[in-house]
């Protein structure tokens, strides 16, 4: 095969990638198709998960291929400090001292104490200042991630963190509309039931969220289902 031809053939993976990650509907199904897009795209990718990481505190898994990456707790701490400074850490068993990344050095082998993980390219999905999402690659063999996969996982993150908050938006923007169309149900209700105009049913409304210290939307559908019931 040409370089040429291996370029083209990497360009319609990507695309055909970034098409199913667009294609979702919810986080947890961008979070998913990923996981299972590490696994195929990423060379010498054999599992992948993806976790959440808050500052000083413990890293929670929340998307994962299969039950070896759900279950594993490698590699340690360090590795996952150093994705608040740096997009990339690669891990690797091959030598004693571990394997240098490209843009972070990898912690030593004994961090690698996963069910019979030797090599972990951790990528940066999303960061803020308390908490951070991490794509991880994981494979059995030693050394497993080179310049390549890097990269590629690089150009898949992209895609990633973009389709991720595409489907945020939509998904707040729905929970707006519905809870707009919950508020107006329930000032109609208080309207009739109050014999007063939407104004004023609406600020009654208002009050009753801060004097209960209950949202405004909870407030609501409690009104809008207590009607219905």
């Amino acid at each position: 095969m040409t370089r040429l031809q291996l370029g083209l053939d990497l360009a319609e993976a990507i695309t055909v990638a970034a098409r199913q990650l667009h294609e979702t509907t919810t986080p947890h199904a961008t979070l998913d198709t990923a996981v299972r897009l590490a696994v195929h795209l990423l060379p010498g990718a054999e599992h992948a998960g993806i976790s959440e990481i808050e500052r000083g505190e413990s890293r929670r898994t929340v998307a994962w291929t299969d039950d070896i990456v759900r279950a594993t707790q490698t590699p340690d701490l360090a590795h996952w400090e150093q994705l608040w400074t740096t997009p990339v850490v690669r891990t690797g068993h091959g030598d004693p001292d571990g394997l240098e990344d490209a843009e972070a050095a990898g912690p030593s082998r004994e961090s690698l104490s996963g069910p019979g993980l030797r090599s972990v390219l951790s990528l940066r999905l999303r960061a803020d200042r308390r908490r951070i999402t991490v794509l991880s690659a994981y494979s059995r063999k030693p050394d497993a991630f080179d310049e390549t996969a890097t990269r590629l996982g690089r150009l898949l993150t992209t895609h990633v963190s973009l389709a991720l908050n595409s489907v945020t938006v939509r998904e707040q923007l729905t929970e707006a509309m519905h809870t707009r169309d919950l508020i107006g149900q329930a000032t109609g209700i208080l309207m009739e039931r109050l014999d007063i105009d939407a104004a004023a049913a609406f600020e009654s409304l208002v009050r009753a969220s801060q004097r209960e210290n209950v949202k405004l939307r909870d407030l609501a559908r409690r009104i809008v289902g207590a009607t219905e019931n």
